[in-house]
C-alpha cells in the first residue's frame, strides 16, 4: 500500500495577503531580503488574469525505467503517484510539479484536474505539460505549464516518483508548504518562513506605490515619485495620514 505524507500549511490569511501582493512584489522583496530569484522559470499561465497564491503540494518525476513503474495508464492505478498528491489536497492549496521540464509526458488530464478543483485545489504549476487542456482552462483553476500534449503521464520518458518532498521546478527549489503565488507574470516560491516579514514589507511597499502611481499620472516627475525620493516622502506621508493611514 502506498503512503504519502501531507503538509504542513502555513496561516490561510498568509496565502491570501500574498495573493494581494502578486508574483512581480514578492519576487522584488524576496530579492531584498537575499532570495535572488525565487522565480520559477518555464511555466507561463494559460489561464489569462488568474491570480492564486496557496501552500505546495509537491510532486517529483523522475526518468522512466520500466521494470520498475506500470507501462499502461490505468494499471494498478494506486500505484501511480500523482494520484497521491491530490489526495492530500484541501481548499486554496496548489501543487507544483517537477515534470523536468518534459514536453511530451501530460502529468495531469481532465479528469484528475476536475478532482482537485473540487477538493477545492487553486493551481498547478508544471514544469512540463498538461493534456485536455482546452477542457482543463474551463475548470476555474489557475494553471501554469510549459506546453499541452495528448499523452498520458507516464506513456513516454518520465513516472512520478515522489508525493511532498523538495522539487527543483523550474530550476527553483520549493519545499512543500512554501507559498506558491502565481498570476500572469509567472511563479514566485515564497519560503514559508519567510512570509510574514514578506507581506509586511510589500504592503508598505503597495502603499507608497499607489501614492506615486497616482502622482505620475497627474504628470509628476518620475525622478521624484519612482521610487519615492526622500524630498517626495513628507508629501507622502501627508497623503498617508489624510487617509487615516498615519
Amino acid at each position: 500500500m502506498v503512503e504519502t505524507h501531507d503538509i504542513t500549511r502555513p496561516p490561510a490569511e498568509l496565502s491570501a495577503a500574498i495573493a494581494a501582493i502578486g508574483s512581480a512584489t514578492a519576487s522584488g522583496e524576496l530579492s531584498r531580503m537575499g532570495i535572488r530569484s525565487a522565480f520559477i522559470r518555464g511555466p507561463v499561465s494559460v489561464t489569462p488574469g488568474v491570480r492564486v497564491a496557496g501552500p505546495a503540494l509537491t510532486l517529483q518525476f523522475l526518468p522512466k525505467r520500466e521494470d520498475l513503474y506500470p507501462v499502461d495508464e490505468y494499471e494498478e492505478p494506486e500505484k501511480q503517484l500523482h494520484r497521491h498528491v491530490m489526495y492530500h489536497a484541501r481548499p486554496g492549496d496548489m501543487i507544483v510539479v517537477d515534470a523536468r521540464g518534459d514536453m511530451s509526458s501530460g502529468v495531469f488530464g481532465e479528469m484528475m484536474l476536475t478532482y482537485f478543483k473540487g477538493r477545492g485545489g487553486a493551481g498547478v504549476v508544471v514544469d512540463g505539460c498538461l493534456r485536455d487542456t482546452g477542457e482543463a482552462k474551463q475548470l476555474g483553476l489557475g494553471l501554469w505549464i510549459r506546453g499541452a500534449t495528448p499523452n498520458f503521464h507516464a506513456q513516454t520518458g518520465i513516472v512520478p516518483a515522489a508525493v511532498n518532498v523538495p522539487v527543483a521546478c523550474g530550476g527553483t527549489v520549493v519545499e512543500p508548504g512554501d507559498i506558491v503565488v502565481a498570476d500572469d507574470d509567472g511563479a514566485v516560491v515564497v519560503p514559508a518562513k519567510l512570509a510574514p516579514a514578506l507581506v509586511a514589507a510589500a504592503q508598505e511597499h503597495a502603499e507608497w506605490e499607489e501614492f506615486s502611481r497616482i502622482r505620475l499620472a497627474e504628470g509628476g516627475d518620475l525622478r521624484r515619485y519612482y521610487p519615492l525620493s526622500d524630498e517626495a516622502r513628507p508629501e507622502y506621508e501627508r497623503w498617508r495620514a489624510g487617509r487615516g493611514r498615519a
